[in-house]
């Protein structure tokens, strides 16, 4: 019966260290969302400041002072 309760055991650490994974797999996965949203927005930005300068408007300081 003992070796019946070690391989229980066994199973339960298992299924621990998969949880574990899986949640730090979710949390990368989240990181990285939220970095590759804040990228696009300040890319949007210097886009948006750039098209300003290479359409010759000289007003192009009210959307550098609005800054993300």
């Amino acid at each position: 019966m003992a070796p019946l309760r070690r391989w229980l055991r066994d199973s339960e650490e298992d299924a621990a260290n998969r949880q574990t994974a899986s949640l730090a797999g979710l949390a990368a996965a989240l990181l990285l969302i939220v970095a590759g949203l804040y990228l696009i927005k300040v890319l949007h930005h210097t886009c948006a400041i750039e098209d300003c300068l290479l359409a010759g408007r000289r007003n192009c300081d009210a959307l550098v002072l609005d800054r993300p």
